[in-house]
């Protein structure tokens, strides 16, 4: 290591409602200090800012400006309260909600400001949970099943409305002006990065994850040309050339020196996505180790030597964690915000009044009732598809079911149920996994769900296996720290640098024997519902949440 105990990274983590930076001392990963920003103009669902465009039903943008201004504020606010000189700061690394894409002119400039485009809704970053692109999802996935494109078993055989394909698509189709205008279909994790170092680069993460990028490729022309015609020119807006993970992107520029109040010149990390990072600050970059990052959604991502075919998964990736090794990722699209969504909506006045007398939080308390009670005492099972389904059915037209319910159903039985379908999830892409031949030898959970110890002993249970956790509440900003070493030349390797700056406590939460034998019998329920609800096409299966999905979508448009 050519660093001492006197250097240090900062790392910045893009989320989904606020940008976080911390700064971290490079010999130990010791996190000295951090801030946050929180976005001004949060998600964009309703309407685009300043101006009376509503949007349809699924979209999902962010503006950039609220990402510059985490540089701006977060950055330079985390060095000051660490206490250390912004001299002794020697790299900066960056993660980000994926796929979150924007258009942008041939310098960088995102359409959204350039003059006369700030009313065209497709000239606006795409965040991650932007669905209204699944239509073009299912015609990408129908062509490619038919002509057997080698890539879609890489993708566990459908690629998500989620990704840079779908949503590009979606661009071209609905407003084909600004999809000519877009010079640069970019990722932005990798459009931050070019902000900061005035050098345009294409991480290998999201070019694989998030762009369909396998075997040195992009999907041919041909194939973009039986789509649509005028699609055929798309993977020019993407870049060809691909930087490692750890890798060095550039240097500070002036500019982003002074957003940033750090020395202009310093290293900058190749862009990343948030939870990829995360498993260097879990130190679970081997072969075997599952990282779940859980909350507002969940991403599990783990390495392995082997190149397998998972069904459902969200991508096979060389390189895609960590270099030399196949990178495999799934997810669950609404965790985190399931149990939001139910505090919002459906708990009672009487709940809030009683939370607040005991001094908790409405979640807190729904949660201390939930534990007292036995497993399958509440009678219910439900499916965690309040925000679609990513894995292993990939259909975010999917919605949630609840049954069970009777008059003597409570908020606190209902709230449990939705734990426990989440972890149901999770365990379901596990299985699906080993099926597939992939081991788990570890399950790594890390984020901000972690606070909620019940939370985790019920995954623990559902799972059947012990559960490490992350010795970090900033796993994402210290995973871009641990890259920022790296790229820094403090370390010779992620792994490394992940070794001495990571950290993890094994087992902390040990499945009960008794519990586990009765979460498998709620189990084959879910899996019985899982089937019947999200393979529609199959024996006995119902399309039903289909149809109700366009219904509303015909009722709203």
């Amino acid at each position: 290591m050519s660093a001492n105990n006197d250097s240090y990274v900062v790392g910045v983590d893009f989320g989904t409602l606020s940008g976080r930076a911390v700064v971290v001392r490079v010999s130990d990963g010791a996190e000295v200090g951090s801030a946050v920003h929180e976005y001004a103009h949060r998600v964009i669902e309703d309407r685009l800012p300043g101006t009376e465009v509503k949007l349809g039903p699924d979209w999902a943008l962010q503006s950039p400006q609220d990402w510059r201004e985490v540089l701006r504020t977060a950055v330079p606010e985390a060095v000051a309260v660490s206490g250390i000189s912004p001299s002794q700061v020697i790299g900066i690394g960056t993660d980000f909600t994926a796929c979150t894409v924007l258009p942008a002119t041939a310098d960088g400039t995102p359409l959204c400001e350039v003059d006369g485009l700030a009313g065209r809704p497709h000239a606006w970053p795409k965040l991650w949970k932007h669905h209204s692109a699944q239509p073009h999802a299912d015609r990408i996935n129908a062509l490619a099943e038919r002509r057997g494109e080698s890539w879609l078993p890489r993708y566990g055989g459908k690629i998500s409305s989620e990704w840079q394909f779908a949503k590009g698509l979606q661009v071209l189709e609905e407003d084909p002006e600004v999809y000519d205008l877009a010079e640069r279909w970019i990722e932005a994790a990798d459009w931050i990065i070019w902000q900061l170092t005035g050098v345009e680069t294409r991480n290998t993460c999201t070019a694989g994850y998030k762009g369909i990028h396998q075997d040195g490729a992009y999907p041919s022309d041909d194939f973009l040309a039986e789509l649509n015609p005028a699609f055929a020119g798309f993977t020019g807006k993407l870049g060809r050339e691909l930087a490692p993970l750890g890798g060095l992107a550039g240097r500070l520029t002036a500019e982003a020196a002074e957003w940033t109040k750090l020395p202009e010149g310093i290293a900058i990390a190749v862009g990343n996505v948030d939870a990829h990072v995360t498993a260097a600050a879990a130190d679970a970059v081997r072969p075997g180790q599952m990282v779940a990052i859980m909350g507002t959604s969940t991403c599990h991502v783990m390495s392995s030597e082997a190149l397998a075919e998972v069904p459902g998964m969200c991508g096979v990736v060389r390189d895609g964690i960590v270099p030399g090794l196949w990178g495999y990722e799934a997810g669950q699209s609404g965790v985190g915000d399931i149990f939001g969504w139910f505090v919002d909506t459906c708990v009672p006045g009487s709940y809030e009044r009683e939370a607040e007398r005991l001094g908790r939080t409405v979640h807190e308390h729904l949660t201390e009732l939930a534990a007292e009670q036995k497993v399958g005492e509440h009678g219910l099972v439900a499916l965690d598809w309040h925000n679609g389904n990513r894995s292993v059915l990939v259909d975010h037209d999917l919605s949630a079911v609840i049954v069970g319910q009777t008059l003597a159903t409570r908020p606190e039985h209902t709230y449990r149920a939705l734990i426990e379908a989440t972890a149901f999830g999770a365990r379901m892409i596990v299985e699906t996994f080993e099926d597939a031949g992939v081991r788990v030898e570890e399950f790594v959970a890390a984020g901000g769900l972690l606070k909620n110890r019940f939370l985790m002993q019920v995954y623990a249970d559902v799972l059947g296996r012990p559960i490490s956790v992350i010795g970090s509440d900033q796993g994402p900003a210290l995973g871009s720290a641990i890259h920022a070493a790296v790229a820094a030349g403090a370390y010779p390797d992620i792994e490394q640098a992940a070794a001495a700056m990571g950290k993890r406590t094994e087992a902390a939460y040990v499945p009960d024997a008794g519990r586990a034998d009765a979460y498998d019998r709620l189990y084959v329920e879910y899996c019985h519902l899982h089937d019947h609800f999200g393979r529609g096409e199959h024996p006995h299966g119902n399309d039903v949440l289909h149809r109700l999905r366009a219904l509303r979508n015909e009722v709203t448009a």
